[in-house]
């Protein structure tokens, strides 16, 4: 069974930074595209960005450049790195994987593995 473990969260005053983390275990990273997605208070879901491990693909939902994805592909490890963090940015932010790069771009809710979340809060 694929875990995933998110870390990383906190509490940031606007225009600030956070680096998140997810952890995955059980995951062969060629077979797998794993991506960041996001809910805040009273919202749906929303992807926020993905790679493909397979071809190193990364794909982004518009944050105007703000976020950046990145990886440890020895330890499969997955980042974001949230820069000029906004109160909009408030949110849980959850770590999923699949064997489709589109079903994590495109179809979340078939997507196979989800992390618990981890929080964000950004001050104003």
């Amino acid at each position: 069974q694929v875990q995933l473990v998110e870390s990383g969260g906190g509490f940031v005053q606007a225009g600030g930074s956070l680096r998140l983390s997810c952890a995955a275990s059980r995951l062969t990273r060629n077979g797998f595209a794993m991506g960041w997605f996001r809910q805040a208070p009273g919202k749906e879901r929303e992807f926020v960005a993905a790679i493909n491990w397979g071809n190193g693909n990364i794909f982004y939902a518009n944050s105007e450049g703000r976020f950046t994805l990145s990886t440890d592909s020895a330890k499969i490890i997955l980042y974001l790195q949230m820069n000029n963090l906004k109160p909009e940015d408030t949110a849980v932010y959850y770590c999923a994987a699949d064997v489709s790069i589109n079903t994590i771009r495109y179809y979340q809710n078939g997507i196979e593995y989800w992390g618990k979340g981890t929080l964000v809060t950004v001050s104003s």
